[in-house]
Formats: structure tokens, C-alpha cells, sequence
């Protein structure tokens, strides 16, 4: 994971913590609705910068595949 994709996951992340901790102490102030608030501006903030800054590094399809795993060897699986 590049710098570019761990500082979302590590932001979005501890506020998701911080709310977690924030509920489970009751805390009456306003600061958990508004997390509550734009955590999906959050989540969509992650995604974009995952989808867009990651990369991939298993292995690419062949002609004809439409999906595969790469931890598993075609023939072990029995189903082809």
C-alpha cells in the first residue's frame, strides 16, 4: 500500500474509532451525529482514492477468462 492509499484508510479509519468510542461513552455532545453525518462523504473519499491510487499486482486474466482466483490452481478446484 503506497502513501497515497494508507493516509485515507489511517484517517478514515480512527474516525471511525473515535465514533465507536464516542457511542459506547453515551457521549451527549454533538460530535458523533456529525461524524454520523459525513461519513459517507468519508467512505466515498476512501474508495475514490483506493480505486484510483491502487495497484494491482496478481495476475492478469487470459483470453477467454472472465475471472479467476490466483491463489487457487485451476485443476485443484475440480468444478472446470
Amino acid at each position: 500500500m503506497n502513501r497515497k492509499e494508507r493516509i485515507p484508510v489511517l484517517v478514515v479509519s480512527g474516525i471511525l474509532i473515535l465514533y465507536m468510542l464516542l457511542m459506547v461513552a453515551r457521549d451527549s455532545s454533538r460530535l458523533p451525529y456529525i461524524i454520523f453525518a459525513i461519513s459517507p462523504l468519508l467512505i466515498i473519499w476512501l474508495a475514490y482514492n483506493v480505486i484510483r491510487h491502487g495497484e494491482y499486482k496478481g495476475k492478469e486474466l487470459e483470453e477467454g477468462e472472465e475471472w479467476g482466483y490466483t491463489d487457487k490452481n485451476k485443476n485443484d478446484l475440480g468444478m472446470f
